[in-house]
């Protein structure tokens, strides 16, 4: 009788041992929250990310990907920020001017940028405006001079901010017609001809999507968001290229740091500090793993990563410019 006591003892020791010694995600499902719709950049970046960032992670969980569009990315992001599961179960993929949204006294932000755990960003990416073939506005003396209209997807992304920037600082004449649930669907009216065009950090996405654009010249590319001229574009001409004195430069710089960080991903707060680093260190992962960049280079997609650390120190140098730059680029932004 005490012999079998003992080895029930024993036996019920053993299994709270291996309970307690098996991998927090062990038969677990790991989202990845998209702030736009299931269709676009975004989604394809998270869909690769599904297949085969879990290799990468201990217990191996499933990953889904969950679409949550709406309000420029603050709806994914309020959201990851008070109302996800703080215990590493859910992980998001934002707009990347979502980070620097609190910056700009941005309407229908609820969230502290520096308290997400920030686990990366996937891609850099500059700026661009372009417009379809069929409109008037080709070039950057078009966008000075004529009006022309541009879609976007909520106040705070991309597609609602450079035009406001571009706007305010160069006097050009874009008017922004909101709506629209993702950058896929503004593409679609540009096509129908109910816009004139789009501005946004979007050549990746229009590469792996549509890229008869480019072969077939269906679209003109005014201006670039950018330091430098590009390759593809050798005749359009980089924004800085029209800055003549320092302040105007050192706002351009401070709203241009999210193309430095395109594809953010973070984690909410309250997320445990290790399993925080499993997370980071599995997306550091899943950036050299062979399969994984086979599929993006098969999808016409492209990775140049930052990764955590790095991400959370820019972000903190951003918060702690100069209050004169952040309050001259919160006016350019106008309340974005």
């Amino acid at each position: 009788m005490l012999r079998r006591a003992v080895i029930l003892l024993l036996a019920t020791m053993s299994g709270a041992a291996s309970a307690q010694d098996a991998p927090f995600y062990k038969g677990k499902t790991l989202r990845i929250v998209i702030s736009t719709g299931v269709a676009g950049g975004y989604a394809e970046y998270a869909r690769v990310l599904a297949e085969h960032m879990g290799r990468h992670i201990a217990g191996h969980p499933n990953l889904i990907v969950q679409s949550m569009p709406g309000a420029g990315g603050l709806t994914a992001t309020n959201y990851l920020y008070a109302q996800a599961p703080q215990d590493g179960t859910a992980i998001g993929m934002v707009h990347s001017t979502v980070p620097l949204a609190p910056l700009w006294g941005g309407r229908g932000v609820r969230f502290d940028t520096l308290k997400f755990n920030w686990l990366g960003a996937l891609d850099r990416a500059d700026g661009m405006c372009i417009t379809w073939r069929t409109s008037s506005v080709k070039t950057w003396s078009d966008l000075v001079n004529k009006e022309s209209t541009v879609g976007s997807s909520g106040v705070g992304s991309q597609m609602d901010t450079y035009p406001a920037m571009l706007n305010k600082l160069f006097g050009t004449r874009m008017k922004v017609i909101g709506g629209y649930k993702s950058g896929t669907d503004i593409y679609l009216a540009m096509e129908r001809g109910e816009v004139d065009g789009r501005c946004g950090g979007q050549l990746t996405v229009i590469k792996a999507t549509r890229p008869d654009w480019l072969t077939e010249r269906k679209i003109h590319v005014p201006i670039l968001i950018a330091e430098n001229r590009s390759a593809l574009f050798p005749d359009t001409p980089a924004i800085m290229e029209f800055v003549h004195d320092e302040a105007t430069r050192r706002q351009l710089e401070l709203l241009m740091v999210s193309q430095s960080m395109d594809r953010p991903m973070l984690a909410p707060p309250g997320v445990p500090a290790e399993r925080v680093k499993l997370l980071r260190d599995a997306l550091e992962a899943v950036m050299r793993d062979e399969a994984f960049l086979a599929e993006v280079e098969r999808r016409n997609l492209q990775v140049s990563p930052v990764f955590g650390e790095e991400m959370t120190r820019m972000l903190q140098r951003a918060f702690a410019a100069p209050p004169e730059v952040i309050s001259a680029a919160r006016e350019t932004m106008g309340g974005r």
